[in-house]
Formats: C-alpha cells, sequence, structure tokens
C-alpha cells in the first residue's frame, strides 16, 4: 500500500502495507477513503498457496547496517522481494545481475548517468546488466525485486 488504507475481506492495511496473494484466490477488495496500490498480477507461482502480509512500517520488519537498510518481503526459487533503504552516496547494485532486476522508487531520488528518478520512478533490468544508480543527499527507500528475469525462470513464463 502507498498511500490511504485498502481493505480486504473487512482488515485494513494502512500504506506501509505488503499483501501478496496466491494466483487464483479471491478476496473483496475496498477502500472507504481511496488508496494507491501498486499492483503486480500473476506474480506468484503455483506451488505458493499461502498469501503474504508484511507491515513494512515494523522496525522488527528491517535489519542491516546504518548505510543500507533491508525488510525482506519474499524469497522463493527464482525471485527475491524486498523493500531496501540506502544513505546518501550509497549505489544499489555493486555486481552485475544475474536474474535482472525491477525497482520502483517510493521515496527519495536517484541519480544514474543518464539523469535522476524521483519518487514513483518504476526501472527494469536485464540479467547481466549493472545499473549505475546512486542515492543522491536525501536517500532513497524502494521496492526491489531480483532474479525474476533470467532466461531459466522467462522460459515457463506466458506472455
Amino acid at each position: 500500500m502507498l498511500e490511504g488504507t485498502f481493505t480486504e475481506n473487512g482488515v485494513n492495511y494502512p500504506a506501509g502495507w505488503y499483501l501478496r496473494s496466491p494466483d487464483g484466490s479471491s478476496h473483496q477488495p475496498s477502500s472507504r477513503d481511496g488508496t494507491t496500490i501498486f499492483v503486480k498480477l500473476r506474480q506468484m507461482s503455483a506451488d505458493e498457496l499461502q498469501p503474504v502480509r508484511i507491515n513494512t512500517q515494523e522496525a522488527a520488519n528491517w535489519h542491516g547496517q546504518p548505510q543500507r537498510q533491508v525488510c525482506p518481503l519474499f524469497s522463493g526459487t527464482s525471485e527475491t522481494v524486498l523493500l531496501q533503504k540506502i544513505a546518501p552516496g550509497e549505489r544499489i547494485f555493486c555486481a552485475p545481475l544475474v536474474g535482472g532486476a525491477e525497482i520502483l522508487l517510493l521515496q527519495g531520488e536517484l541519480h544514474a548517468p543518464e539523469g535522476c528518478y524521483g519518487a514513483g520512478s518504476w526501472m527494469r533490468f536485464p540479467p547481466g546488466d549493472m545499473p549505475a544508480l546512486m542515492a543522491t543527499a536525501s536517500g532513497a527507500l524502494f521496492y526491489l525485486k531480483t532474479g525474476h528475469l533470467s532466461p531459466t525462470t522467462l522460459s515457463g513464463a506466458t506472455l
């Protein structure tokens, strides 16, 4: 949830919650006052049957060093999903991407050789790429999904 409160089957999830529902599951979503959500449909494999619900506002869900904090959201055989906070001047990637990556910048700004990206920017990078993204003076908070764009992962995908 990016803004507002999302209600699912009578349970309220304010901004900061991460919800992941199995493919084919059903629910009754609503929002009394409106909400902004980031949706990625059909992201779970057929063997993932349990919904995931994580409050990313809880400090206990975060770990790391002051320069780089991580809130794990999901880790499976073909992908890792997390939130990451990095300090000003920190680079996101220090090695080439094995299985590609997607980023949704939630707060702050990222500098790249081609320019700067602000909150709300969505980026996708292929396997083998090593984007030179660095947090600017305000630092950055972003959603990061990696590993899901490898050739073996994509070979079974329905496009």
